[in-house]
């Protein structure tokens, strides 16, 4: 196992993991609420609009996306998130479109807990908000997006745990992340328990903190009725 800590960069891999992980989640954030909005919206087109986004992108399978977004838009449509004249610019591309694919896969996941969110604002919050002569976007903004958040962070919590298991599928378009680098000791090692061990505790001491963090929050932030 020494040998293995010193010949490879373990430490590397997992940082890329956290790496993509946090960006990732920042993308997905930003999009899954604007998505969710668009869900709640008086308007039958931006309602539709999302709902066709969640349908497509949760029954697509993410290894589709992130191939779709290396292979398709990088390399046919070249479509570059870096400077081609780079000496790092494929590395770069693969790290920063394999963040681009997670946000949009896990976007839609992060609209559908929010939802939920939404769905445990009693609906005399929002009548009472309109009584007061707030527009649909003050009382969304100010009423209920703020309680939905609060709903929401426990299924949120288990969208960020999901996402940090699923920065494993970033290896499939270079991105030199822990999974990636557990198939390359196994190729040019001996195939062990401990290899496997290792990087099992590693996404173990990623993930249960967060777990427990999230779940602490809920309890700590939930909405007295």
């Amino acid at each position: 196992m020494g040998e293995i800590l010193r010949d490879y960069d373990v430490l590397g891999a997992f940082w890329m993991t956290i790496y993509l992980t946090f960006f990732s989640a920042i993308g997905a954030l930003v999009i899954g609420t604007i998505l969710a909005v668009m869900r709640v919206s008086p308007v039958s087109v931006l309602r539709a609009a999302g709902t066709a986004y969640v349908n497509v992108i949760r029954n697509t399978p993410l290894t589709l996306i992130l191939v779709f977004c290396s292979l398709g838009v990088l390399y046919i449509l070249e479509i570059n998130l870096a400077d081609p004249q780079s000496p790092t610019s494929i590395r770069d591309n693969a790290i920063r479109w394999a963040i681009v694919g997670l946000s949009v896969y896990h976007a839609a996941f992060v609209c559908e807990a929010l939802r939920s969110g939404v769905n445990t604002v009693p609906l005399g919050q929002a009548e009472a908000a309109r009584a007061i002569g707030l527009t649909f976007g003050q009382s969304l903004t100010q009423v209920i997006m703020p309680q939905a958040f609060r709903g929401a962070i426990a299924p949120l919590g288990s969208v960020l745990i999901a996402l940090t298991k699923n920065t494993t599928v970033a290896s499939i378009i270079g991105v030199a992340e822990a999974s990636g680098l557990m198939k390359e000791i196994m190729e040019n090692e001996t195939a062990s328990f401990a290899v496997f061990l290792l990087f099992a505790l590693g996404f173990v001491i990623l993930t249960l903190p967060t777990g427990m963090l999230f779940t602490w929050m809920s309890q700590r932030l939930a909405v007295k009725r």
